[in-house]
């Protein structure tokens, strides 16, 4: 679907053998239903025809060499391809039942309900640690101090970054570490409260240390949110995510709990691909 005009709902068909549209395991609730995604920019199809049911309260984990789709995938969950403008999005994602491509729905508010954590930490620098916490906050209309001082401390605690700036609110967003900025853009997308937050590669540009608070932290946080991340470290989607999605070329290969991917896929180019043997 472009800005410009509203694509059709394409009826679900079935998924290519070798993929699967649900884990393999698991009978809680599912978070986002995806049937028939298609990105294209222009005449290049990156996306095709992806189906999968992205469980609740998880960490879900999307593999694949470069060039794959993988952050494609991602950015389409929350709509961000919307401000592209040749960018093209078919098929449906559901949130909790809710069709987000759908007529009159504000991709805005989705946003919202969908937050978005990027590979480069992206404080914006001219404003306090604080201020880089409730910026979202105030641009939706929330104005009570008291309120805004609480939501901030909850994110920074669920951000696992208080204790470090608690006694230094007012300094600038860039006097932090790498590793602690990319906390503060996780508090910052958190203080909105959504219901699903996105990571794409959150610690592909940090040290050993920073990325295992970094994982320690969504291990922490899949508690509350359903997370989906973007990773090119097999080891890091095979310490912390439940569930697992193999792209290649646009199109998803198999799906599944991560034990099963990793120990016994049922496909051969994704034992290829987990093993080492390409990518």
């Amino acid at each position: 679907m472009t800005q410009e005009q509203t694509s059709p709902i394409l009826p679900a068909r079935p998924l290519p053998r070798r993929a699967s549209a649900a884990p393999a395991a698991g009978s809680g609730p599912v978070a986002l239903t995806i049937r028939e995604l298609s990105v294209s920019f222009g005449a290049n199809r990156v996306l095709k025809g992806v189906s999968l049911d992205i469980p609740a309260h998880a960490v879900t984990a999307i593999i694949g060499p470069s060039g794959c789709g993988k952050s494609t995938f991602l950015r389409a969950l929350n709509r961000m391809h919307d401000l592209v403008p040749a960018a093209r999005v078919e098929g449906q994602v559901r949130l909790f039942g809710t069709e987000l491509y759908g007529p009159g729905v504000e991709p805005v508010a989705i946003r919202r309900r969908i937050g978005m954590v990027f590979q480069k930490s992206n404080p914006f620098p001219t404003m306090s640690i604080g201020d880089n916490v409730t910026i979202g906050l105030r641009l939706n209309g929330l104005r009570q101090r008291a309120e805004l001082a609480r939501r901030m401390k909850q994110s920074l605690v669920m951000a696992a970054l208080w204790d470090e700036v608690a006694d230094r609110l007012d300094a600038p967003a860039l006097s932090l570490s790498g590793g602690q900025q990319q906390r503060l853009c996780i508090a910052r997308a958190l203080a909105v409260q959504p219901e699903v937050l996105l990571m794409d590669e959150p610690a592909s540009a940090l040290d050993p240390l920073a990325t295992a608070r970094i994982e320690d932290l969504i291990l922490e946080l899949k508690k509350d949110f359903t997370i989906v991340i973007v990773t090119h470290n097999m080891q890091q989607a095979a310490r912390m995510s439940d569930y697992t999605a193999f792209l290649y070329l646009g199109e998803l290969v198999e799906y599944g709990t991560t034990a099963a991917i990793f120990t016994h896929p049922a496909n051969q180019q994704t034992e290829d691909y987990v093993t080492g043997r390409f990518g």
